[in-house]
């Protein structure tokens, strides 16, 4: 299992979701992805897609409107 941290502070809708997508493709199974974002949009994005796509996800605000996102690949 390996952790993939995924900076995606100061971006702005669709990029921390596009970049989201394109690194889970490089996980397997049990692998952790974690998105850093202070972006309020991205915030509900990123999530929901993950849950759709049928990952466990769980979120952490680290800071005052900034967030950890972490996805674990189902």
């Amino acid at each position: 299992m390996k952790e993939v941290i995924l900076d995606c502070l100061g971006e702005a809708c669709p990029i921390p979701l596009v970049k989201a997508e394109n690194a889970m493709k490089e996980l397997s199974a049990g692998d952790v992805l974690i998105v850093q974002i202070d972006h309020s949009c991205a915030m509900k994005n990123v999530p929901e897609w993950a849950r759709k796509e049928g990952h466990n996800v769980e979120i952490e605000e680290v800071d005052d409107g900034e967030w950890e996102v972490i996805i674990e690949k189902a």
